[in-house]
């Protein structure tokens, strides 16, 4: 995949996509020259920069096996339970080296993951659940403040409380899931293909509190293939293509492009039309800051 300017997403060959920010754009995360191996041969990551942005969403678009997965557990510190490791690079957080740190560690700094396929535990009720969660809170104080935000994006986990996670439907577990890395109250949330299984009409609805939550003051790194739905939410985006950064830029330049039209939009005539009436409402949304709960 090439990097064409015409699109405007710019990539420097220099850089690797990394996109420099003026003085007055804080970055949450910083990650820099990030190479990763599973195993001896297996390279999964080369050389990945990217930022992201205290003022936005990013989006990590890309195919399977193009690394959005494994940078993930790179920042949540997980890589070794999957038997890989960095080889290369570091990652920052608020201006903190975090890569070299165990990932109960990373939860204490304020970084939460929520891994693909949601992995509740089934045998524990929703209540239980979340007070797995807020074990890495900071004080009794903030694990009830996190609890009274969950009960107040997703009500149905306050009617469902005593009820096992294993019997709640798939949009209920991911609700769960979510509000289980929200109740340590983070600072920056991780989530990996969070529309995955789920019917469309879910699909919206998660696109819808993924911003609400980042507009009550939470970071999100958003892995994802439905890049439809990602380049709604987002406000900035990469596209990992083998372990590379591909592209890089605005959601809404993303969405423009060619190369993500043809490879994640469709690129055919019907489809580039509604891309662009999609990228239209993308921005539209992220005017509109009135939006409603998940109620199940």
């Amino acid at each position: 995949m090439r990097c064409d300017g015409q699109h405007h997403v710019p990539k420097s060959a220099s850089n690797g996509g990394r996109r420099d920010r003026g003085p007055g754009s804080a970055r949450v995360l910083s990650v820099h020259g990030l190479s990763v191996r599973y195993g001896r041969s297996v390279r999964a990551l080369d050389g990945v920069h990217l930022d992201v942005p205290a003022d936005g969403v990013l989006a990590v678009l890309g195919g399977n096996g193009a690394g959005k997965s494994t940078l993930l557990r790179a920042v949540s510190g997980t890589l070794k339970l999957h038997r890989g490791s960095v080889t290369a690079g570091e990652i920052s957080f608020q201006g903190r080296r975090i890569d070299r740190l165990d990932p109960a560690r990373i939860v204490r700094a304020g970084v939460v993951a929520v891994p693909e396929g949601r992995q509740v535990f089934a045998r524990m009720t929703v209540e239980e659940n979340l007070r797995a969660g807020g074990l890495g809170a900071r004080s009794a104080a903030a694990r009830t403040n996190a609890r009274s935000r969950i009960h107040e994006l997703f009500p149905v986990l306050a009617e469902r409380a005593g009820q096992r996670a294993g019997l709640l439907s798939g949009g209920e577990q991911q609700m769960l899931a979510i509000g289980r890395a929200l109740m340590s109250d983070p600072k920056l949330l991780l989530l990996d293909e969070p529309s995955l299984g789920l019917a469309p009409q879910l699909v919206s609805r998660i696109a819808r509190i993924i911003r609400e939550i980042h507009e009550q003051g939470t970071a999100v790194v958003l892995v994802e293939q439905n890049a439809t739905m990602a380049l709604k939410v987002a406000d900035h985006a990469v596209v990992l293509e083998v372990g590379r950064v591909a592209l890089a830029g605005t959601a809404a330049d993303l969405a423009a492009s060619d190369e993500v039209q043809r490879l994640y939009l469709g690129g055919h005539a019907e489809s580039q039309a509604q891309a662009e009436r999609e990228a239209t409402d993308a921005r539209a949304h992220r005017r509109n800051r009135s939006l409603s709960r998940w109620a199940g």
